[in-house]
């Protein structure tokens, strides 16, 4: 029998075959490790695993035939129990130790199947427990969910507002700013034409333009008509120059 084939029996008793291959690991662990460190398990009917001391030796090589030189060293050692000979040596022993055996396993076969019909028994209240605390997350969630939901929205909220407020105060500013610069104009337009001082030198300007014109014209039509006579005494000498010229020219060719 391997080790598969022993899990295997064993399930026939357990009811599982991860529960049998479990129990099975946790023995031989146990004992391996408990004999490694130099203590006995002693399991009663069925014989004592301990470590034994060898002592160093000479042995021979098989392959050559040359001694070899052993070192001391621990092995592990399996002393059987009084039934476990008894039960090997003597067949009467080994049908009732089969008997109580198979007794045995009957039993542990029912205890078995209990305790898989109690687990499963105990799992169905575990289960519901467990639907109910995951319906109460789901719940959770969905409320979280929606109070965020709603806080957001109460937060998009407020920004447009937001906007909205300062939309209406750069238009507010903006319109302040232009009847300002209105006003300003209106100001100086008013300025501009209320200005009495300026308005009275340009009209003493234009009376005294309008009353030195005439007498410009005179003294202009005076001093032509002085040019006008100068000019017609000097051609009036002129000619009276040129007679005489020709009056003594005609006496010397008389002469």
């Amino acid at each position: 029998m391997n080790k598969g084939q022993l899990v295997d029996a064993l399930e026939a008793r357990l009811g599982s075959k991860k529960a049998a291959a479990e129990a099975l690991e946790a023995v031989v662990d146990t004992i391996t490790v408990t004999v490694a460190k130099g203590e006995k398990v002693a399991i009663t009917g069925f014989g004592t695993f301990e470590r034994a001391a060898r002592a160093a030796r000479t042995g021979r090589n098989p392959r050559t035939g040359q001694p070899v030189k052993i070192k001391k060293t621990s092995v592990p050692r399996f002393r059987a129990g009084t039934a476990f000979k008894q039960v090997t040596s003597d067949t009467k022993a080994l049908r009732a130790f089969t008997v109580s055996a198979a007794s045995r396993a009957a039993s542990a076969t029912i205890g078995a199947a209990a305790r898989v019909t109690g687990t499963r028994t105990a799992a169905t209240p575990a289960r519901k427990a467990a639907s109910a605390t995951t319906k109460k997350t789901t719940a959770t969630r969905a409320t979280t969910a929606k109070a965020a939901t709603k806080t957001a929205t109460k937060k998009s909220a407020a920004t447009k507002t937001a906007t909205k407020a300062a939309a209406k105060k750069s238009t507010a500013s903006a319109s302040t700013r232009a009847t300002k610069v209105s006003t300003a104009g209106r100001t100086l337009a008013k300025k501009a034409t209320t200005t009495p001082a300026k308005s009275a030198a340009a009209r003493t300007l234009a009376k005294k333009t309008a009353t030195s014109a005439p007498a410009t014209k005179a003294a202009a039509k005076k001093s032509t008509a002085k040019t006008t006579a100068a000019k017609s005494a000097t051609a009036r000498t002129t000619a009276t120059k040129s007679t005489a010229k020709a009056t003594t020219k005609r006496a010397a060719k008389k002469a």
